[in-house]
């Protein structure tokens, strides 16, 4: 049996079709559906049928993922062997937050890079859901996230980090105008500039506010921390985020912290991985420092 087989019937159920599979892979279509094509030759069952205008599995092929998980895990070991098993190399896929990603990661990817050169580190700022659940399918063989997700489930070995406190931020001008977000029951009429709806502390606050029955003008959605840094700088709204992300403008001044009675509201951040991941001396490595930010 091929195992490239197995990686394609793997990479199909990830991707949640062929042509997608076909796209990731670089392969045509028509190559893909050969491959499945053999491999169901070899099994002697199908794994695929036509469910209206989608691919999808069949029972046997829905049997047949975690066999293929733990070859293709076998094989992610094997190829350790190949040189000596103390030398850092091979890839890496890691999903890390992205405020941990630019604020706190860039001493420890550039330490990581320094001890093992022949590693190539395939590095995604992920929202901390999607961390967790390509964790849990095992497109990620390293996730920093924060824990506030909802739960792990079984299946997840998770080492914790450190909890850092979360904090409401304006402009100084923001904050004279608006400096209470304590008083239940009123309407203040400044937008909240946060990032997406699953991120973890928009989460929290927007909970505040609803316990609280404060409203706000409206919601400013964008996708990075420094691009809403910068707009609360120029006294555009709030927001709220983890404290070490504004260290920096709090000291300057450029922003000024705003009271609110969530009281030692923190997060935490933690290092996980599946736990029937073989942990390879590079993922070793790289928890190692991590572990040197708790």
């Amino acid at each position: 049996m091929d195992l490239k087989y197995l990686h394609t019937f793997r990479t199909i159920v990830d991707e949640g079709g062929f042509s997608k599979a076909a796209e990731k892979l670089g392969y045509t279509q028509s190559a893909i559906t050969f491959q499945i094509g053999q491999l169901e030759q070899e099994l002697s069952v199908r794994l695929f049928e036509k469910i209206g205008r989608r691919m999808v599995l069949t029972k046997a092929g829905e049997n047949l993922v975690p066999y293929v998980d733990e070859i293709l895990h076998s094989v992610d070991k094997l190829r350790f062997f190949e040189d000596n098993l103390a030398d850092c190399r091979g890839d890496l896929r890691v999903g890390i937050a992205e405020t941990l990603l630019c604020y706190r990661f860039p001493a420890v990817l550039k330490d990581f890079h320094r001890q093992a050169p022949k590693a190539r580190l395939l590095l995604r700022s992920m929202n901390c859901y999607d961390i967790r659940n390509e964790l849990l399918n095992g497109t990620l063989d390293l996730g920093v996230f924060y824990e506030d997700v909802g739960g792990f489930g079984s299946s997840l070995t998770v080492h914790p980090m450190g909890s850092y406190p979360l904090i409401l931020v304006a402009s100084a001008a923001t904050k004279g105008l608006y400096p209470d977000f304590i008083t239940p029951d009123r309407t203040i009429p400044v937008p909240f500039v946060i990032n997406e709806p699953n991120c973890i502390f928009r989460q929290i606050f927007e909970q505040y506010l609803r316990d609280k029955c404060i409203t706000l003008d409206h919601t400013i959605e964008l996708w990075s921390i420094p691009t809403i840094k910068n707009l609360v700088k120029n006294d555009v709204g709030i927001s709220f985020l983890p404290a070490f992300t504004v260290q920096e403008e709090l000291e300057n001044g450029e922003l000024a912290r705003i009271p609110v009675s969530i009281c030692g509201r923190s997060i935490t951040a933690v290092c996980a991985h599946h736990k029937n991941k073989w942990i390879s001396p590079l993922m070793q490595l790289f928890m190692d420092l991590c572990m040197t930010l708790s």
